[in-house]
């Protein structure tokens, strides 16, 4: 009885950690960019208890014996990195990269960053009271092509960018005031990535940045997919997301009945023996 319990008890313990996961992705359902996480599980410890080969008769395609695990863990949560539904908006930086891998890097307390998250904005330069930085909606620079802050010149009239995310300002006249590529990157593993909050993902200090993501630059720039007046949503899918609240709900009071039986059983056995 005590092996059920201990078994049902580690159990609760990770499908709490998939309530959270579930959880995390529908609070997020309407974040620009989020990419929702799945858990998977793996099975904890298990123990071979095998029969004598010549008291066991019973013709069989398993290996003789019974095999007790110890109950499931989550292995691992997994990144989907799904396209998610893109949104029309009537703001110029408002921009949806349409390309499953590909990320925005910007600057965040020295350090580069990756995002999904379009929605830009100008704040006024702390280096130049005559200039504009392009930043995200929680002030963090939007870097450019060489790793450095997108700035420009007050004064222009409107803001234009190409599907390949160079961004070009037009002075008052019509003319071509200032030409910047917006820096992507293309991430190759994306699940090595660590996030942050905020829509924000890192990489963790063993890894290197340069051996999981490739800048797009040059003649790469043309493989970049990018919209104007456009954000791409959450791919959290809400109906999925239920059903597997209810799924994970339904096992948790599973084995917390399991629990119960046995604690029953147990004050059986002890009523017997007294």
């Amino acid at each position: 009885m005590l092996r059920s319990m201990i078994t049902a008890a580690n159990t609760m313990n990770q499908l709490h950690q998939q309530l959270d996961t579930i959880s995390h992705n529908i609070a997020n359902v309407n974040t620009t960019g989020y990419k929702k996480r799945d858990a998977i599980f793996g099975e904890l410890l298990a123990q071979q208890f095998a029969n004598s080969p010549k008291t066991d008769e019973a013709p069989r395609l398993t290996p003789t014996g019974v095999r007790l695990g110890v109950g499931a863990k989550v292995a691992s949560t997994y990144m989907q990195m799904k396209q998610g539904s893109i949104v029309k908006t009537d703001r110029p930086l408002d921009l949806a990269l349409t390309k499953e891998g590909q990320f925005f890097r910007i600057a965040v307390d020295g350090d580069i960053q990756y995002t999904r998250d379009g929605a830009f904005y100008l704040s006024p330069s702390a280096n130049n009271p005559d200039e504009l930085m392009v930043v995200t909606a929680d002030g963090y620079a939007v870097l450019n092509e060489n790793d450095e802050p997108i700035t420009v010149r007050d004064g222009f009239k409107d803001i234009q960018v190409t599907q390949n995310g160079t961004m070009q300002f037009i002075a008052p006249n019509g003319n071509m005031m200032q030409t910047i590529n917006i820096g992507i990157s293309y991430v190759t593993r994306p699940q090595l990535m660590q996030a942050l909050g905020d829509n924000r993902f890192a990489f963790p200090t063993n890894v290197n940045r340069e051996d999981v993501t490739v800048n797009l630059l040059g003649n790469n720039r043309n493989d970049i997919s990018l919209q104007q007046y456009a954000l791409e949503q959450s791919n959290v899918e809400l109906a999925t997301e239920m059903s597997e609240l209810i799924i994970t709900q339904r096992s948790y009071q599973l084995n917390a009945r399991a629990i119960t039986l046995s604690d029953q059983m147990m004050g059986l056995i002890n009523g017997i023996r007294s």
